[in-house]
């Protein structure tokens, strides 16, 4: 197939694909499934087929009175551990084929069983299907800001959406609160139930986490405007920036490396790559189980959150670094910073040195990440 068809079929698929929106919000109560279902409501006025995929209303009054009227695709139920639970249906959904379908809880785990692990892979499916998506998620739940969120509330967030999700969102809408708003409807017990309030304000709903959170839920949707911005105005002679983010065996480290890595390829909407180079004391069969579980860990997480990876074998660091970059055209190479007692008795910094050197001749950007 020629370039120029190629080209084409790639718009006419591109044009299929549904449109996605996702509403956003530094916390649950805020009004992100209120906001869908009015949004619904004004969509079906406007002779709009729109059904609910899923929805839930947490039993919240105002939220419950809004999915009169809306027409729901029935959930699917699975029996699992003794349980009768209720999944959305991404079949029925592909099937029924809406116009356009409200899914809730983006970061949700489906049950064992389902066809995909997570709700949002479901609704890349149904995108890719040409059914348009409304969804709606919490701040705390993007996969690289998962250890912000931890340092603001102390609450580890085990289900999380990839960056990449975000990116693909053709509108993110921020549902803004202050933080007496929020509490006001909390103790009003618009958002749990009376016996839930306090633990509630202890907890997650302290007005410093609030405001923090609060502070990166528009700082997020900010970034994605300007990302959408950048890409629209691109010019011909414009050099895509492609990052490279340098990790070693190191599980802690390098999962920092990751994840900073796909903030900075997020904001400025480009490819990026983890590159691992392994140096022969660290053959598969010489490096202890648990880094080599730590390793595919980290391997596992960095192509959730959109990148490529890459296992080359090298005597040397640098060189290894160094060959990649000038293969594949890497602008920005990211690396931790050099752990000076270890560094310095194995072979000093002289490899950090002359990777810099050389990337500098290149000019090249080096970000060494704390």
């Amino acid at each position: 197939m020629s370039s120029s068809a190629k080209d084409f079929l790639e718009l006419i698929q591109k044009s299929r694909k549904g449109k996605f929106k996702i509403y956003i919000g530094m916390s649950a109560g805020v009004g992100k499934s209120f906001r869908m279902l009015q949004e619904a409501h004004a969509l079906l006025r406007n002779g709009i087929d729109v059904k609910i995929g899923y929805i839930e209303t947490h039993h919240r009054e105002e939220t419950e009175a809004l999915v009169e009227g809306i027409p729901e695709i029935p959930r699917r139920s699975s029996f699992y551990k003794g349980k009768n639970l209720e999944e959305m249906d991404l079949q029925a959904i592909i099937n029924i084929h809406p116009e356009v379908v409200l899914v809730d809880e983006l970061a949700h785990t489906n049950i064992e069983g389902s066809k995909n692990k997570k709700r949002w892979q479901d609704v890349l499916e149904i995108l890719d299907n040409g059914i348009n998506v409304i969804s709606a998620m919490n701040i705390q739940h993007i996969e690289s800001l998962n250890e912000e969120v931890r340092k603001i509330t102390g609450i580890e967030v085990t289900e999380r959406v990839p960056d990449k999700i975000l990116a693909l969102a053709d509108e993110v809408v921020n549902i803004d609160l202050t933080a007496d708003e929020l509490l006001t409807r909390l103790k009003e017990g618009k958002i749990y139930k009376k016996e839930k309030i306090q633990t509630a304000l202890n907890n997650f709903f302290q007005s410093g986490h609030i405001l923090q959170l609060r502070e990166l839920a528009l700082k997020e949707v900010a970034t994605h405007v300007e990302r959408k911005v950048e890409t629209e105005i691109k010019t011909e002679n414009f050099k895509p920036i492609k990052f490279l983010a340098c990790i070693s065996s190191n599980e802690k480290i390098a999962k920092n490396i990751i994840r900073k890595t796909a903030r900075l390829a997020s904001y400025y909407n480009s490819p990026w790559t983890v590159l691992y180079i392994q140096k022969p004391a660290e053959n598969p069969e010489k490096i202890a189980l648990n880094k080599q579980r730590f390793l595919i860990n980290n391997f596992n997480l960095a192509q959730e959150l959109g990148a490529k990876v890459m296992r080359v074998k090298e005597n040397s660091i640098h060189k290894g670094i160094l060959d990649y970059v000038i293969e594949h055209n890497i602008t920005t190479v990211c690396i931790g910073k050099p752990h000076a007692h270890l560094l310095q008795r194995i072979f000093g910094y002289s490899w950090i040195y002359t990777l810099m050197n050389r990337l500098n001749e290149r000019q090249i950007d080096i970000i060494i990440l704390s």
